[in-house]
């Protein structure tokens, strides 16, 4: 049997909405491969999402099924908090009482034989959901839940704090440099990032930074005419990113 790989996007965004009549949901969105690095598209398949409590992610709090149907780019999108439950309650986990991983869970015949096993852990979601336990306490908020800003990329630059935890759009081919002395990263915090309509994007390590474990590495996001190439960059150590995706 072929195996097959995600590509996670930490589009993982929060949808939730401060209003207490508003279901309490989570965007989230993988692209799925098989193990010869193509895309497993238009296809109908079986997700179940659980949301795991703890520093090591082993204590499962919640879960639930969907069925989804990949698109030309293999992206799947489905909102975490509206499937079939079938353990737990989503709206009651006390997100700001400790860490949570999500695991993806996938058979991509549509079935119920999940054989493929992803794990994220959630970083600034779970706090935009605990602002709603925040309101409870204080009887208002003043805070916006967080949004991610789309950022144009065109032209060769460096990598820069704007792009911290957004998503850059790559529009025409151009390169993004991460740069020895960019502090503006923290371990966990991330970059999406998009090649549209024939566009290149890629993704230069400086000397002295590590890419994927290379020093002064690279990666290259291949997009073709009228299709979107997703991916992420993430920061996994001092001077260290690990990229996914290209």
């Amino acid at each position: 049997m072929m195996k097959y790989i995600f590509t996670l996007l930490i589009y993982i965004g929060s949808t939730l909405t401060l209003l207490a009549q508003s279901p309490e949901k989570i965007s989230y969105q993988a692209i799925i491969r098989s193990s010869d690095n193509n895309l497993v598209i238009d296809s109908e398949v079986s997700i179940k999402i659980l949301i795991l409590q703890g520093t090591t992610g082993d204590n499962t709090i919640y879960e639930e099924n969907h069925l989804v149907k990949t698109n030309s780019n293999g992206l799947i999108s489905l909102e975490i908090g509206t499937g079939d439950i079938i353990q737990g309650n989503f709206s009651s986990i006390p997100w700001g009482q400790s860490q949570y991983f999500v695991e993806t869970q996938v058979d991509v015949t549509g079935g119920t034989n999940y054989n493929i096993i992803g794990v994220s852990q959630l970083l600034s979601v779970p706090y935009a959901l605990h602002a709603k336990t925040a309101e409870s306490l204080t009887g208002s908020i003043t805070t916006e839940p967080y949004k991610a800003e789309i950022i144009p990329l065109s032209s060769t630059r460096n990598i820069t704090s704007n792009d911290v935890n957004n998503t850059i759009a790559c529009t025409a081919s151009s390169n993004l440099t991460i740069t020895s002395n960019f502090t503006a990263m923290e371990i966990g915090d991330i970059v999406n990032l998009e090649a549209h309509n024939g566009a290149i994007l890629t993704v230069n390590a400086s000397p002295g930074v590590t890419l994927n474990y290379t020093n002064a590495g690279s990666a290259q996001f291949n997009s073709n005419s009228g299709n979107v190439r997703f991916g992420l960059l993430r920061k996994s150590g001092l001077n260290a990113y690990i990229i996914s995706g290209q």
